[in-house]
């Protein structure tokens, strides 16, 4: 017999509120903020005012891609936010290198970028 360490996913909304469930990441948005967040490998944090393109980030970022907060699963690669995209007001976004692109998300490796996330807020 073994221990289960499990427990649901806390998402926090929009409004403060925190929704319970779910398998995806828990993702601090910043919803109703007025600023972009994009978190760099390095922990530096760029915050934008305005709506720019992806690939105005990737640009200045070679072999890196952006992905979004709202999108990353536990167990499945990250999909990247696509060059023509503008970034979202209010959302946070990894900048993360083209060799994690193919690679399925890990527990370990969420925890590295709910951290870095956490201390950006």
């Amino acid at each position: 017999m073994g221990v289960c360490a499990s427990s649901p996913v806390r998402r926090r909304r929009g409004n403060g509120r925190i929704k319970s469930g779910g398998k995806g990441v828990v993702s601090e948005s910043i919803k109703g903020a007025s600023t972009t967040m994009v978190i760099h490998m390095d922990g530096r944090v760029e915050q934008l005012k305005k709506p720019i393109q992806a690939k105005i980030i990737t640009s200045q970022n070679p072999n890196c891609f952006l992905c979004s907060s709202e999108s990353m699963f536990i167990g499945t690669c990250v999909p990247r936010v696509p060059d023509e995209e503008d970034l979202q007001l209010g959302l946070i976004y990894f900048l993360l290198p083209q060799s994690e692109a193919r690679k399925p998300l890990s527990l370990p490796d969420l925890c590295g970028l709910a951290i870095k996330a956490s201390c950006a807020i």
